[in-house]
């Protein structure tokens, strides 16, 4: 090799054989004049042609030595030494067409040695090689299938990580295989994006400037000095064998090669082959058909050599596979011939015409049923059968498959085999110190290791386990196997930290029941299947606001930059907003911007799964996000309990909380958005985010301003701004819309600075009074707005036009006070069936009572009309009377058979068809204010809604005229007059309803039952902290998961008691 190295670096290297002679006298600078004097008169080629024949002694072309390959192209010394032309157009057809299967043979054992993905040399990278169009293996596709991708190729893979398609790639143009750090990228990724910065090379057809076959050298170069001179050979080595060169074949300076039988003499470079042998060997580098095609000695009987001749590929010298036949009726296998085209152009191999795949047909049925008839000999060693041609794949794959259970058993049985080294006898292994078992056990090991890195990804702990689990099944230990898959798949035994959060969190178990649960089961079971407190609360940190990083462009006005902020005090600068007063209230809050980072970080699965299910490119989705808010409050009323200490604060709580309701994405090249994410149960307790906890009055108008004053300054600033957060990998872009939807009538007109709902102005959208919607009931449009009702409250404030005080509260329509956070101009859809339940209640009454006869009852006859109402609905529907309407009651009140209860007490029939009729058109407009999407669960009754918005106000106003006349409640007159245009707006009125918060009421009382403290503040963090966990999506899809957890729970205490005792019915607690 050494001497190889050091002849091509010598510029004679690259002369052609034809011009050197190794006699040759001439020195380096002589040899330089005679190669530009005889390329200055070359012959013509019909001249050269005997010349180099009788030069060479031999007629066949010369095998080219791949490693002389290595300098300047050999074709353009030689177009010129043949007068213009060059090497391939010298000599006969088949002569030019050996010359270019020569050249692509070697091309293609060019492109097996490179990567296809990134160019580099198979040999430079570590690791194992990897087929481009191949299936993923099971290491690969466990790996990606964790991180959501489901390809089953790797030409998939490639073509989104990559961006390159190789599902058109051909052996001799493109690389057939990729290297392992190629395949780390695309692991890394995920399949689906790639983090390093591969650049793909682009590959081209061999040519003669191909740099694959003739890369330049890189010692001709010019660099600007001087070349230098080579290395002397060393004195020490043996003197050479003079060889004979009388009858040799001159290669290059110092080279030769031997002709055929020349045996006597000393060891040459290559052997020569004959030229068909060479040219087969070429067919078959390009066609690759050895395995899948059938040779012609398999045939059983002798047949004359032409009618065999006739069943054979002229391309492959095989069986014909696939036969198609030629326009110059030649007959080869369709791949072979395909491939052959490909790769040499569109000829026929045999007589040299045009022949393209589309000129290929099929040939005639006769020829066809002969060939499928011969008899072919079976190869396998001691059968003999002879088997048509047409059957003979499937009695090799009989074979294979006897084949396969006859290695399988060998396999078995020598791995079982013991080997006895001698000496003294061995020591069991549980008897040896934990030095010697890793001695003696150290090859198996080894082997374990290998099979987890190559079939399980590395899993050596699964591999393990399952193997004990294995043996355990094999030896009938099920009691302990059952012990051990229960730790491995994490049911009951072992349970992950998160799950155990999950079930104590949904339980509503406080920190000591916890312990005494954990330590109960470990102490009876004699395992630790529930994971300590400690555990737990590192878990906690994850979930919580605060833990993740996040950055705000441009950064928030007033609001610090710091990340990990958790639970503070809401009434921090208390001092100085509120005139040096004490504060009489205890409050806790998450800083607004980090719960919004923790809610998204907790959807992050979903918007992925968005991302994907919307066939969008998660790399190029990494701005555009937008998220929409609901924002809801209300008081919970009287939360007052008998333990907890500190200072005297109002037993009355108010919460503040929001619900991530949508996330859309504007991609780059879209117009439109598209929503990747909606909340499934946008009214349900689990998905409404407690944001703010306090002891405050609703009504103190004071107090509850001071306490949400910062939440509305943090909420004004993330409006002007955007958050940059890492998700799926990538840093994205988010900006939010907030929607004040989830207030009842109270608590906006608290927000909004509006006059009680029993002022003269009924309605917070729009400037009617009572007179005026009670006489036009169904007409009205939305008037009022956040901005207006701020410059209202500067009219009523500074009175510039000096008027009086009812002219004054006339211009600024009911507004009192200073608005001070912006609420949706909606309409609540809990609060609406409530009222208006409330309000059919008293109609019920009246018309029981005929009141439409009377003028002014008596409370004594009203108090006796309620209680036969009570005593009918407990009687009839079981609807036990309320002190104050509640939505159950008001679901079950609003219904058809509570309306023909009613009637039975009503004792005229006319006043009963009126009352039916105004039940049947409430229920007809009902489900379009509470449905989460109108325009899909009931787009019948949004169409007919105004029809019978206006009818039912006609019956109002006609025969029920003795209630309404001059007035009408507020929900009534948002339910007739505001409905359509809120729908037509938002889209829905169901979905932005107070609901969830509600809902949540009940968890309070819970959850501050559970954390039971000496102090009330403590006790209202672990509140706010456990309600947040409460609504965690991450913790909700371990309960999903484990909701059986109680049953395997009991099976791991006493697994014999109950598989005795299957029947007998457990009452499991409902996580």
């Amino acid at each position: 090799m050494a001497e190889e190295s050091l002849e091509t670096d010598n510029p004679r290297s690259s002369m052609p054989a034809e011009l050197y002679h190794p006699h040759s006298k001439f020195s380096q600078w002589k040899f330089k004049l005679f190669r530009v004097k005889s390329m200055e008169k070359a012959p013509l080629p019909s001249e050269t042609q005997p010349e180099k024949g009788a030069l060479l002694g031999i007629s066949p072309p010369a095998a080219p030595n791949r490693e002389l390959d290595n300098g300047a192209s050999p074709g353009s010394v030689m177009k010129l030494c043949l007068g213009g032309k060059s090497k391939e157009n010298v000599g006969s057809p088949s002569r030019r067409v050996d010359v270019k299967l020569q050249e692509m043979d070697t091309h293609m054992n060019h492109l097996r040695c490179f990567c296809r993905l990134c160019g580099m040399a198979l040999r430079k990278v570590k690791g194992p090689v990897h087929d481009v169009h191949g299936d993923l293996d099971e290491v690969s596709k466990g790996a990606l299938r964790k991180m959501g991708c489901k390809f089953a190729r790797w030409a998939e893979v490639i073509l989104k990580v990559f961006k390159v398609d190789v599902t058109e790639d051909t052996e001799s143009v493109h690389p057939l295989s990729f290297c392992h750090r190629c395949w780390m990228a695309a692991i890394r990724g995920g399949g689906v994006c790639s983090f390093s910065k591969t650049r793909v090379p682009e590959w081209r057809p061999h040519s003669s400037l191909c740099h694959l076959c003739y890369p330049r050298k890189p010692s001709f170069q010019r660099t600007g000095r001087k070349r230098r001179k080579a290395i002397p050979r060393a004195q020490s080595l043996a003197k050479r064998i003079r060889w004979d060169h009388g009858d040799s074949i001159s290669v290059g300076e110092r080279r030769v090669l031997r002709p055929f039988g020349d045996r006597h003499h000393g060891p040459v470079l290559r052997a020569w082959r004959k030229p068909s042998t060479q040219r087969e060997q070429w067919v078959k580098n390009i066609t690759h058909c050895q395995k899948d095609h059938l040779s012609v000695k398999q045939i059983s009987e002798k047949l004359p050599v032409d009618f065999l001749f006739s069943f054979t590929c002229l391309v492959c010298d095989h069986l014909l596979s696939d036969p198609v036949q030629s326009p110059c009726g030649h007959l080869f296998c369709r791949s072979c011939i395909i491939k052959y085209n490909y790769v040499l152009g569109p000829h026929c191999p045999a007589c040299n015409l045009r022949c393209t795949p589309d000129n290929l047909t099929s040939p005639a049925k006769a020829f066809l049923s002969a060939l499928q008839s011969l008899p072919l000999l079976c190869p396998k060693t001691g059968c003999g059968k002879q088997v048509r041609l047409d059957l003979f794949k499937a009695h090799s794959a009989d074979h294979d498959l006897d084949e396969q259970d006859a290695n399988k058993q060998s396999s078995e049985l020598d791995s079982y085999l013991l080997t006895n080294k001698g000496g003294r006898p061995r020591q069991h292994l549980l008897s040896l110190t934990r030095r010697a078992q890793k001695h003696r056990l150290r090859d198996l090991k080894n082997q374990v290791k290998v099979f987890a890195d190559k079939e399980e990804g590395g899993d050596l702990k699964s591999v393990c386990q399952t193997l004990f689990l294995l043996a355990l099944r094999s030896a009938n230990e099920h009691r302990q196997a059952d012990e051990l898959e229960a730790m491995m798949q994490g049911r009951g035994f072992g349970l992950r930290p998160a799950v155990c959060l999950a079930i104590r969190v949904n339980t509503f178990l406080s920190c000591s029941q916890y312990h005494k649960m954990y330590r109960t089961v470990k102490a009876t079971s004699g395992r630790q299947i529930f994971q300590p407190l400690h555990t737990l609360r590192a878990a906690e940190k994850e979930l919580l606001p605060g833990f993740h990083q996040f950055e705000w462009q441009p950064a928030l006005k007033n609001v610090s930059t710091s990340c990990n902020v958790g639970i503070i005090n809401g009434l921090s600068g208390w001092a100085s907003s509120v005139d040096e007063s004490p504060a009489d209230t205890i409050t806790r809050r998450f800083r607004y911007d980090v719960a919004l980072v923790s809610a998204l970080k907790d959807l992050e699965e979903d918007i992925m799964e968005g991302l994907r299910e919307s066939g969008m490119e998660d790399s190029a989705c990494t701005s555009g996000f937008s998220v929409m808010i609901k924002e809801s409050c209300d008081g919970m009323g009287d939360v007052s309990e008998k333990h907890g200490g500190g200072p005297v604060v109002p037993e009355k709580a108010v919460r503040f909380s929001f619900t991530v309701m949508s996330v859309s994405v504007l991609a780059d090249d879209d117009e439109e958005e598209v929503t990747i994410f909606t909340e499934p149960k946008p009214n349900s307790e689990l998905s409404c985010k407690p944001l703010c906890l306090m002891f405050v009055d609703e009504s103190d108008h004071e107090t509850l301003t001071s306490v949400l004053w910062p939440i509305v300054a943090e909420r004004n600033s993330m409006k002007e701004s955007r958050l940059i957060l890492s998700m799926g990998g990538l840093p994205r872009s988010f900006r939010f819309h907030f929607r004040g939807t989830g207030y009842d009538e109270k608590m906006v007109r608290e927000m909004e600075g509006l006059e009680a709902s029993g002022s003269t102005h009924i309605c917070t959208l729009c400037d009617s009074s009572r007179a005026e919607a009670s006489q036009n009931m169904v007409l009205h449009s939305i008037t009022r707005n956040h901005e207006e009702n701020l410059e209202r409250y500067e009219i009523w404030r500074t009175n510039p036009f000096s008027e009086s005080v009812d002219e004054l509260r006339d211009r600024v329509k009911g507004v009192s006070a200073k608005p001070f956070m912006e609420t949706h101009p909606t309409l609540d859809a809990l609060h609406c069936d409530i009222g208006n339940a409330t309000e059919f209640y008293k109609i019920f009454q009246d018309e029981i009572g005929e009141v439409f006869k009377k003028v002014n009852p008596s409370r004594e006859e009203r108090r006796s009309w309620r209680a036969a109402l009570d005593k009918q609905l407990r009687k009839k529907m079981k609807l036990k009377p309320v002190m104050r309407m509640n939505g159950n009651y008001a679901r079950r009140l609003m219904t058809l058979e509570a309306a023909e209860v009613v009637c039975e007490l009503v004792p005229s029939e006319e006043r009963r068809e009126a009352l039916r009729e105004l039940i049947r058109l409430y229920l007809q407009m009902k489900p379009v204010w509470r449905a989460t999407c109108p325009a899909k669960e009931c787009p019948d009754q949004l169409l007919r809604y105004s029809f019978n918005s206006q009818r039912f106000a006609d019956l109002l106003s006609s025969t029920f005229k003795y209630r309404y006349n001059g007035k009408i409640t507020n929900y009534l007159h948002k339910t007739l007059a505001h409905v359509p245009e809120i729908i037509e707006r938002d889209g829905s009125i169901g979905a932005w309803a107070s609901e969830g918060n509600e809902s949540a009421n009940k968890l309070f009382r819970r959850f501050r039952k559970m954390n039971a403290r000496q102090s009330k503040v403590f006790e209202l963090e672990d509140v706010l902290k456990h309600h947040w966990l409460y609504t965690s999506k991450y913790l909700q899809k371990f309960m999903e998961a484990h909701k059986d957890s109680a049953k395997a729970l009991q099976a791991s205490i006493d697994p014999v008691e109950s598989l005795e005792d299957e029947d007998m019915s457990l009452e499991v607690v409902d996580f």
